[in-house]
C-alpha cells in the first residue's frame, strides 16, 4: 500500500458504511416492489403489452369504482376541512371551554382505525338493526329507518369522521405559529369576531387548510377497511376493494398491478400538489417567535359552539366506543343492556376460545415492536445522513424516506405479493413480509417526526465532538441521539400505532399462520360475532392510548403537537 492510500484510507469516514447500509435498505424497500408493479402491468406472453390496462380500464364496472373512489375521496376530504377547521380554530384561538379535553378527544379519534369505526357505524346505523334506527322507530312508530350507513353519503361520513383529525392537527399547530397581531389589529378597527376570522385569519392559515385537503384526500383514497366493510354490503365496489377482490380465487395479479398502477399515480400527483401549495406560501411569518396569540373571546357563542363541537365527538368517539363497550357486556348487543342480557361471554370467547385471537395478538404485538424499533432507528439514521449531508446523493434518500405516502397500502400490498413470491426472496407465508410492508410504509411517518427533530438540533456540538477526536458515531450516539431522544420516540409511537391499527396491507398479504389483530376483526365481521370485534376494538384501543401516554409521559410531547 502506498503513502498516499493509506492516508486516504485513515482521513475515511469509519461511519460511511453505516450510511450506505441505511441508504440500500431504503431503497431495496422501495425501489424493487415498485419495479415488479410496473413490469407486471405490462408484462406480456411476447412482451411488454398494454393489454391488462385495456381490459381493466374497458371494464364498466372497474371505470364505477375508480369513478366512486373519486367521490369518495374529494367529499370525505370536504367534509373533513369542514369539521376539522373551525374545531382547530376554536380551540387554539379562543376562549371555547374544555379545549384541552376536546383535543384529547381528538386524539382519541386520531388512533382509531377507520375499520374499527365503520363496525361501529353498522352497528348504530345498519338500517335493521342499528341502535339509532331501532330507538327512531320505538319514539316514531315508523317503519322506514332514520339512516342507511349503507350508502355512498354513509360512507363519506364515516371516513370524514376518522379523517378530520389530520386536518385539525395541521391547521391547529399552525395557527400555534401565528401571532395574533393582525387579528387584534382588525378588531380595534372594528371587525367583528366573523369577519375577522374569515378576512385575518383565514388566508394565513389556506396553505394550511388546502394541505389537509389534500391529506384527506389521500388518506381516503388509501381505505380499504371502511369501503369494505360499507360499501360492499351496499353493492358498490372502491378501488382498493376491487383490487382486494382480483386476490379472491383464482388471483388475478396482472389485472391487479394494471388497477393499481393509476391509485400510485394519483396519490403521487396529489401529494406533489401539496408540496407545491405549502412551498408557494408560508404561513408562520406573521409577527415571529416572539408574537403574541391571545384568545379571541367567543362572548354569547361560546356554548353553542362547545355543542357543535361536542356533537362532532360524540359521532366520532362517543357513540362508536360507547355501542363498543356495549356490545363487549351484551348477549344481544341490538338489545337493551339489562341483567339478564349482561355477559362477559364475549371477553372469554374472544380471549379464550377463539383460535385466531391470541396468536393474532402475538404477530401483532410482536411486528408492532419489532417495526417501531426498527423504523424509529432506520428513520433517524436516514434523517441525521439528509440534514448533515454525509454522503452524495443524502437529498435523494430524503426523498425515498417519504416517497410511500403515496404509495397506497393494498398496492404496496400487491407490489410486494408481485416481489416476494419468487425467488431469489420468497417471504409469503411469513411474517417478514408483513415487517417489509410495515417498516416501508410507515417510513414516511417516522422520517418526517426524525427530521424535524435534527433540524431543531444545532450541529456545533457535534463539530467539538469532532474536533476532540471523536468519530462521527460516538457522537451520533454520546451527543446527538439524547438530545433526539424525545423526537426518536415520538417516531416510535407513531409507527407503532400505525402497525397497530393497519388492515390494508394486512388483508392481502395474510396467511392463516401469520394473522394480525385487524384481520381477526374483518374475519370476525364476516362471521357476524360483533361482541368479539367490540371486545378487540376495546382491547385495540387500550393498548394504543397506553403507547400515546407513554410517550407523552417520557418523550415529553403531545403527540397532536398542540400546546395550551
Amino acid at each position: 500500500m502506498t503513502a498516499r492510500a493509506a492516508a486516504r484510507l485513515a482521513t475515511l469516514d469509519r461511519s460511511l458504511p453505516v450510511w450506505l447500509l441505511a441508504a440500500l435498505i431504503l431503497v431495496v424497500l422501495m425501489v424493487l416492489p415498485l419495479g415488479w408493479l410496473a413490469w407486471l402491468s405490462v408484462a406480456g406472453e411476447r412482451g411488454p403489452t398494454l393489454a391488462h390496462y385495456a381490459r381493466v380500464f374497458g371494464d364498466v364496472p372497474l371505470r364505477r369504482a375508480v369513478w366512486n373512489t373519486i367521490v369518495l375521496a374529494f367529499w370525505s376530504g370536504a367534509a373533513s376541512v369542514a369539521v376539522g377547521a373551525p374545531l382547530a380554530w376554536l380551540t387554539a384561538r379562543t376562549d371555547l371551554p374544555w379545549a384541552r379535553a376536546l383535543r384529547a378527544l381528538t386524539l382519541a379519534s386520531f388512533v382509531t382505525p377507520p375499520f374499527l369505526g365503520a363496525f361501529a357505524w353498522v352497528m348504530l346505523a345498519g338500517p335493521n338493526a342499528g341502535l339509532l334506527n331501532r330507538t327512531w322507530r320505538g319514539l316514531t312508530g315508523g317503519e322506514a329507518p332514520l339512516v342507511n350507513i349503507f350508502t355512498m353519503p354513509g360512507l363519506i361520513f364515516v371516513v370524514a369522521l376518522y379523517t378530520f383529525p389530520y386536518v385539525y392537527v395541521i391547521i391547529a399547530n399552525t395557527l400555534e405559529l401565528v401571532a395574533s397581531d393582525l387579528e387584534e389589529a382588525g378588531a380595534i378597527l372594528g371587525a367583528g369576531r366573523l369577519t375577522v376570522a374569515l378576512t385575518i385569519t383565514l388566508p394565513l392559515v389556506a396553505p394550511a387548510i388546502a394541505s389537509g385537503f389534500v391529506l384527506s384526500v389521500l388518506q381516503a383514497l388509501a381505505l380499504f377497511g371502511s369501503p369494505a366493510i360499507l360499501a360492499l354490503p351496499a353493492g358498490f365496489h372502491t378501488i382498493t376493494t376491487q383490487i382486494w377482490s382480483f386476490f379472491q380465487y383464482p388471483p388475478k395479479v396482472e389485472m391487479a398491478a394494471a388497477f393499481s398502477m393509476p391509485l400510485l399515480v394519483a396519490t403521487a400527483l396529489l401529494l406533489w400538489l401539496q408540496r407545491r401549495v405549502l412551498g408557494r406560501r408560508g404561513y408562520a411569518a406573521v409577527g415571529g417567535r416572539g408574537g403574541q396569540r391571545r384568545r379571541i373571546a367567543l362572548g354569547a357563542w361560546r356554548y353553542p359552539a362547545l355543542a357543535g363541537c361536542l356533537l362532532v365527538m360524540t359521532c366520532s368517539v362517543f357513540l362508536p366506543y360507547g355501542v363498543l363497550a356495549k356490545a363487549a357486556f351484551a348477549r344481544a348487543w341490538a338489545q337493551p343492556l339489562t341483567w339478564d342480557n349482561l355477559t362477559l361471554a364475549n371477553w372469554t370467547f374472544t380471549f379464550l376460545e377463539y383460535s385466531s385471537t391470541r396468536d393474532a395478538i402475538v404477530n401483532t404485538m410482536e411486528l408492532a415492536v419489532l417495526t417501531a424499533t426498527a423504523g424509529a432507528v432506520l428513520a433517524a439514521l436516514l434523517a441525521y445522513v439528509t440534514n448533515r449531508r454525509l454522503v452524495r446523493g443524502s437529498q435523494a434518500l430524503g426523498f425515498l424516506a417519504v416517497a410511500p405516502v403515496v404509495v397506497p397500502g393494498v398496492v404496496f400490498a400487491v407490489a410486494l405479493f408481485i416481489a416476494y413470491t419468487r425467488p431469489p426472496l420468497v417471504l409469503y407465508g411469513t411474517l417478514a413480509i408483513l415487517f417489509v410492508a410495515y417498516l416501508t410504509k410507515e417510513m414516511p411517518v417516522g422520517y418526517a417526526q426524525s427530521d424535524a427533530t435534527f433540524k431543531a438540533i444545532q450541529p456545533d456540538l457535534e463539530e467539538a465532538g469532532r474536533i476532540l477526536g471523536a468519530g462521527r458515531l460516538r457522537v451520533l450516539r454520546e451527543i446527538t441521539a439524547p438530545l433526539a431522544r424525545g423526537g426518536i420516540i415520538a417516531a416510535w409511537c407513531f409507527v407503532f400505532i400505525g402497525v397497530i391499527r393497519e388492515l390494508s396491507a394486512s388483508i392481502i398479504l395474510f396467511t392463516p399462520n401469520t394473522k394480525v389483530m385487524s384481520v381477526v376483526m374483518f374475519d370476525l365481521k364476516e362471521e357476524g360475532q360483533f361482541g368479539a370485534i367490540a371486545v378487540l376494538g376495546l382491547f385495540m384501543l387500550a393498548m394504543t392510548l397506553a403507547t400515546v401516554a407513554f410517550v407523552q409521559r417520557v418523550a415529553g410531547r403531545d403527540v397532536l403537537g398542540a400546546r395550551e
